[in-house]
């Protein structure tokens, strides 16, 4: 079940709204790209300032998928520490992957700027929180990997963690100044805004039902219409539907819950994360803190709230506010909601080249922010132009995942596992202690 996004945080405050018209007549571009997240909309604005001609189709509305259910936490990198990058896809690929990826958060930062998109950009570093003394050993050594390939991120003591977050839970954390937050749907909503200022078509509720390459166009039917272009993105990322002719991206769904409470008392908002970076922590099923503009705390794990386990995520969230902020233990949540995540076995995102002058992009595994928009930059600057160099990874023939549904089946049976564990256990707010 996919949940509306009017149950979200995000689609309550987000000040940038696209209203876009369904597709009511055949069209002709150079461009047809299908996906109206982060990656969608980033290709369609690159491919109308660089003058061509494209038409981005959103089966629902902008933000509908995961873009407009995100954390907000605009990363640098992936969720892999670099050694692991480097040993998956090789040291050249690994490097420049990793530098492209290092620069993600301030592109999309110039982004925001250049085209003054209303999305609560706070450009303040992320901080990686060690929940245990075996977190801070997993976090030293990303530190030092990090720092051997220039990143300039720092590993902060247990006094420093707790300064900066008003937290005692943690043992120590890794921060990363590249980093900061957004409003993620006012962030896709504003990068559609200015796609369709710059002179792309955008059109929403225009579900695609066939792709098929003929004459050596790609022909795409939508909403009973054609559209004919020279090339073709796909960017659905894990909320595809079946397209007759295009092949399904291959990853394992996996669900993430957010809890917003009212905002917090102005007395206590000084104490809490006072420079504004957002959070996640080590733990096996992690968790992740921000606040909004507004002061509201938002609280995220692993799990789906609009399933099964609705009841035991909502406790967990209550326990894991009153463990980790005790300041505002009782403060009620006003926002639940659930996204869908496109994990790939190897945490590594993919494009697959599904025809001639086509890509398929997909598989951010809960970084979608920073890599869809490098990633849909990229592709329209790469099938517009030719030049697959300027793609962050190269494409390829195909991409496989075994057992998806099983697998996506096991990770939301883990979550609400140890989430009913971690309910029962009794509070430790002091980890040295564990």
């Amino acid at each position: 079940m996919i949940s509306d996004t009017a149950a979200s945080l995000w689609a309550s405050t987000t000040r940038e709204r696209v209203v876009a018209p369904s597709i009511s007549r055949d069209q002709k571009v150079d461009l047809v790209v299908i996906g109206g997240g982060f990656t969608g909309c980033a290709a369609a604005l690159e491919a109308a300032k660089s003058g061509a001609s494209v038409c981005l189709l959103e089966a629902r509305t902008i933000g509908h998928g995961g873009s407009g259910r995100n954390v907000g936490l605009v990363n640098a990198g992936l969720w892999l520490p670099p050694d692991e990058i480097v040993e998956i896809l090789g040291e050249t690929r690994g490097r420049r992957l990793m530098d492209v990826l290092g620069k993600a958060p301030q592109q999309v930062f110039d982004l925001i700027g250049a085209h003054r998109i209303e999305c609560e950009p706070i450009q303040a570093g992320t901080l990686h929180l060690a929940h245990a003394e075996k977190g801070l050993d997993d976090l030293a050594a990303r530190h030092a990997q990090g720092n051997r390939i220039g990143a300039p991120i720092r590993l902060l003591s247990r006094e420093e963690t707790i300064a900066r977050t008003g937290s005692e839970a943690f043992c120590g954390a890794l921060f990363d100044p590249r980093a900061g937050t957004i409003q993620p749907l006012a962030y896709c909503a504003g990068l559609a805004r200015a796609a369709r200022q710059s002179g792309a078509l955008v059109f929403e509720h225009s579900a695609v039902q066939t792709v098929e390459f003929r004459s050596g166009r790609w022909v795409v039917d939508a909403a009973g219409h054609s559209i004919e272009a020279g090339a073709l993105l796909i960017a659905t990322n894990a909320y595809h539907r079946p397209i007759s002719g295009a092949p399904a991206p291959a990853y394992i769904p996996v669900h993430y819950c957010q809890f917003a409470t009212a905002p917090i008392p102005e007395d206590l908002r000084a104490s809490l994360l006072p420079g504004g970076e957002g959070c996640w922590d080590t733990a096996l099923v992690m968790s992740s803190f921000r606040f909004d503009r507004a002061g509201r705390m938002i609280v995220g794990g692993i799990g789906n709230v609009d399933g099964r386990g609705a009841t035991i995520h909502s406790d967990w969230a209550r326990r894991k506010l009153r463990a980790v902020f005790p300041q505002i233990r009782d403060l009620r949540f006003e926002h639940v909601w659930t996204g869908r995540i496109a994990m790939t076995s190897d945490h590594v995102p993919h494009i697959v080249a599904p025809g001639p002058n086509a890509y398929e992009v997909f598989g951010y595994s809960g970084r979608g922010i920073g890599p869809g928009t490098v990633f849909g930059t990229a592709a329209a600057q790469a099938l517009l132009t030719g030049a697959e160099d300027a793609l962050p990874l190269p494409p390829q023939p195909s991409h496989q995942e075994a057992f998806t549904g099983l697998r996506g089946t096991y990770y939301e049976f883990g979550a609400a596992a140890m989430h009913l564990i971690a309910h029962r256990m009794p509070e430790k707010r002091n980890p040295t202690s564990r």
